[in-house]
């Protein structure tokens, strides 16, 4: 496969991916599906991972690859260079997601235990006693309802995405890195001159 169209096909991938961790993000804004004020939300929704990280930084070298192939930017050296360089930032913004969801998944939810205090009644737990391996621990949570089951679910999907982008990333600053240094697979046409 060309360097171009290993491209594209990269930029394809990464553009959904980009999308679900933006919506995914937004929606960890909303435990449960319900407006709540800002300060009872869970701490990591507020570093913008999904929709930062895993969004917008990747979709710079996402854009980029879509015009590979052809007389796009990835037919040339120069263009192959620009796209593994922004793919090693697109790799840094999956990699940021990946550790934000890690520790939000680790902290646990902000939630109500029943006597009108927002705290976080999970943290600080060993990987022992850890509430993602207990789910009857769960139902200490009252208020927002479920909130443990939309943080876990959220946090997990923005986990997933981050990694299947930095994977996507990494095989990007391979394919630049053949690209500029063995060139592009960009074949001249012959034409005979009479």
């Amino acid at each position: 496969m060309c360097t171009g169209k290993c491209s594209k096909c990269i930029g394809r991938l990464l553009l959904p991916l980009g999308l679900c961790a933006i919506i995914a993000n937004i929606l960890l804004f909303f435990p449960n599906g319900e407006v709540t004020d800002a300060d009872k939300i869970t701490d990591f929704v507020w570093y913008f991972h999904g929709i930062l990280g895993a969004g917008l930084i990747v979709y710079l070298p996402a854009f980029l690859m879509l015009g590979a192939g052809g007389d796009g930017c990835c037919a040339n050296r120069c263009g192959m260079l620009l796209s593994m360089l922004l793919s090693a930032m697109g790799f840094f913004g999956a990699v940021y997601c990946m550790i934000m969801s890690s520790l939000g998944l680790e902290q646990g939810p902000l939630c109500d235990t029943g006597d009108g205090d927002y705290v976080y009644p999970f943290r600080n737990q060993t990987l022992e006693e850890s509430y993602l391996f207990n789910q009857t621990t769960w139902d200490i949570c009252k208020k927002p309802k479920d909130v443990v089951l939309w943080n876990v679910t959220l946090f997990s999907i923005l986990l997933v995405i981050g990694a299947l982008e930095a994977v996507l990333c990494l095989i990007q600053v391979l394919n630049g890195l053949c690209g500029c240094l063995c060139g592009t697979c960009k074949r001249q046409r012959q034409t005979d001159v009479a």
